[in-house]
Formats: C-alpha cells, structure tokens, sequence
C-alpha cells in the first residue's frame, strides 16, 4: 500500500464538467459543490463515517434533469477511488456497515475485487426526497462499481422515511468503504487475494 492513498479526477463530457478529489486516509472534511443539495447531503455522510476527505465540484445540464450529474458524479468518484486505492496491497478488502436511523435500517457490503458487481435492493416509499428523484441513487452506485471495480450489496432493511432509508445507506456505504480501506498490519504488502492480485 502506498504512503499517500489520495487521488484527483476530472471528467468532461458535453453534459457535465465533474472534478473529484478523495484522501482514504482524511478525518471526514468534505467540501461539495453539484448543484444538487441532498445528494451533498448523503456524500456528506460518506465522508464522515468513512473518514474520507472528498472535495467534489460538478456543473451539469440541471435545466434538463438531475441524471446526466449524478451518473458521472458516481463515475468520477469510482475513477478517484481505483486511482487512491492503488494495488490495493494491506487492506482488509472486504467492507461492511449495519446503520440504523429510527425507524430504517440498512445494510451495505464491499469487496474491493477488481470485479463490478451491484445489487441494489432498496424499495424507497416515496419518489422524491427534497425534490431529488430516488431513482437516481442506483445510477450513482452503479457507476461507482464500474469504475472503481468493486462489488457492492445494498440491501435496505427496513423503513418508512425515505429520507432515513437514503441516509442509512449511505451512512453504512461510508462506514463499509471505512473497514474494506483500512490497513491490516498483519498483511501489510501482500494482496488479499489467493490470485496474488486484485
């Protein structure tokens, strides 16, 4: 595993001008700028609970919809993420987080396998949250796996507020990322893999 596990990555389509910044090994500090209030919101929470420093500025075709920004933010993140994470050498590899918030519990696992993979399995009880479109949390995730070749579980348990089901999985995406990221000093330089690479 290197010494500095931070990366940076800017992304320019015709819909969006996205840059990412990630530190694995931060204290939580974020510093978002999208456009779009309650997606900062929940990767707020990221940050915080997976002690991630992120500083994420995109401007995107809001006039239109919220989908083309939140998709390549997912991207941009997974870029960064791969770039940080490096040969992924030491860490635990695997990640998971229960989070409850009164009423919701969700559940998320990581595998930081080289492979992309999702399952996504949250039936949210309303549409819209703080006029954000649900929906598009699955294309935030999926594009997060794709380019940072991990295999994600999100499994929303229970729950009637939609505004708690969304919080908990992300609170427990930050708290699943914490544990897969951190360093096992009894590992320290091999690869967590009977391959010999990730």
């Amino acid at each position: 595993m290197t010494d500095s596990r931070s990366a940076s990555v800017e992304r320019n389509t015709l819909e969006t001008q996205i840059t990412v910044a990630v530190n694995l090994d931060g204290s939580g500090e974020c510093r978002l700028d999208t456009g779009i209030p309650f997606l900062e919101h929940m990767l707020d929470q990221v940050a915080r609970h997976g002690l991630i420093d992120l500083d994420i500025t995109a401007k995107g075709d809001l006039h239109i919809d919220a989908h083309h920004t939140v998709e390549d933010i997912g991207i941009t993140l997974g870029q960064a993420m791969a770039k940080a994470v490096g040969d992924k050498k030491g860490i635990n590899r695997y990640g998971h987080s229960y989070v409850p918030l009164d009423e919701a519990l969700s559940r998320v696992v990581v595998d930081f396998s080289g492979r992309p993979g999702l399952e996504f399995h949250v039936d949210f009880t309303r549409a819209q949250v703080g006029g954000f479109d649900v929906d598009l949390f699955i294309e935030f995730f999926q594009g997060f796996v794709n380019h940072a070749a991990v295999t994600l579980h999100i499994d929303n348990l229970r729950g009637h507020n939609s505004h708690h089901q969304a919080e908990t999985v992300f609170k427990a995406f930050g708290r699943a990322l914490r544990m897969a990221l951190t360093a096992d000093p009894r590992a320290a330089g091999t690869t967590p893999s009977t391959k010999g690479v990730l």
